[in-house]
């Protein structure tokens, strides 16, 4: 699944909600009563979408359903398409609820159209522009860390030239970053094999090369599962440069439990790693409506049972 059919396609999903005592928000929709249904060991973030059947359309009344859940975390990735306003009330909510937001795609950034991989001048100030928006996207809700992904291959270049061209890219980016304590992350894509950036040592090398706090690797264990396997002892190789996990289990994209990764052993070498970051939701429901909602909170409760 490609992002942008990812993103248009977790907007119309549903998620998770676990059997409990229920109230009434002033919204008409049901919440759960009382304290939060589950306490997490690691700090899962849902996104826009996953909560439709539960808690409707409104992004508002979604986030505070996942901090009903238990969830201490958020993400979304169309955050920088949404209004300055929408942006500003979804920060204060996250605020009111103690919830910490996580990434947001930075708009503009590597994709076929303006590659970093072709060191085209034009395509560098797009990207540097994108950045400048994202440091206010980013004071409106608080956020740290925003998703680059460096674009496709230039078919033209040889391979040391284009990994040149994505380090002094990625430089510029983080000259606008760092006096404010953002972090791009790098994510290494499966979606095909077009794309520049596919594996975690590779996107390792390039974080060392920037050699910038504002530039880290975002692993998501589903596409690394897809390109390259062996996913604890990478994660372990390139450890110093991890800032953000995401998930989905292999085949599917869906929720841990529905395909072939182990997420309890994962996600307690994570957890025993002393990991503080956010770990994403990024994939879909396995199950539809309510019942798959309720499912897909309840593979998060087992796959957090680790010990």
């Amino acid at each position: 699944m490609d992002r942008k059919n990812f993103l248009k396609n977790s907007l119309l999903a549903g998620s998770a909600f676990a059997a409990a005592p229920l109230n009434i928000h002033a919204s008409g929709k049901s919440f759960s009563k009382g304290n939060t249904q589950h306490s997490f060991k690691l700090k899962y973030a849902p996104h826009l979408g996953m909560f439709r059947n539960h808690a409707g359309n409104d992004p508002i009344d979604q986030i505070k359903f996942m901090a009903d859940q238990g969830f201490t975390a958020f993400e979304d990735n169309g955050l920088m398409r949404r209004t300055p306003e929408m942006q500003e009330k979804m920060g204060s909510q996250l605020a009111n609820l103690g919830m910490e937001m996580g990434v947001f795609v930075i708009d503009k950034g590597g994709n076929s159209a303006n590659s970093f991989t072709a060191g085209n001048p034009e395509y560098t100030e797009i990207f540097v522009n994108a950045c400048k928006e994202a440091v206010e996207v980013a004071k409106r809700v608080n956020a740290t860390w925003m998703t680059v992904v460096p674009g496709n291959f230039d078919r033209s270049l040889p391979m040391g030239i284009q990994t040149s061209n994505v380090i002094e890219t990625l430089r510029r980016g983080a000259e606008i970053f760092e006096p404010h304590g953002l972090v791009m992350v790098l994510e290494p894509l499966s979606d095909t094999p077009d794309l520049y950036l596919r594996y975690s040592d590779q996107t390792y090398e390039i974080c060392k090369a920037v050699n910038s706090p504002s530039c880290k690797i975002l692993y998501d264990v589903y596409h690394m599962q897809k390109n390259e396997g062996n996913l604890i002892r990478n994660m372990e190789l390139c450890w110093d440069e991890i800032a953000y996990l995401q998930v989905g289990d292999v085949p599917g994209r869906n929720e841990p439990g529905t395909g072939e990764i182990n997420f309890q052993n994962v996600f307690k070498y994570v957890h025993e790693k002393g990991f503080d970051g956010i770990v994403g939701m990024e994939h879909g429901n396995a199950g539809d409506g309510e019942e798959g909602e309720k499912a897909l909170i309840e593979a998060y409760v087992e796959a957090d049972s680790f010990s």
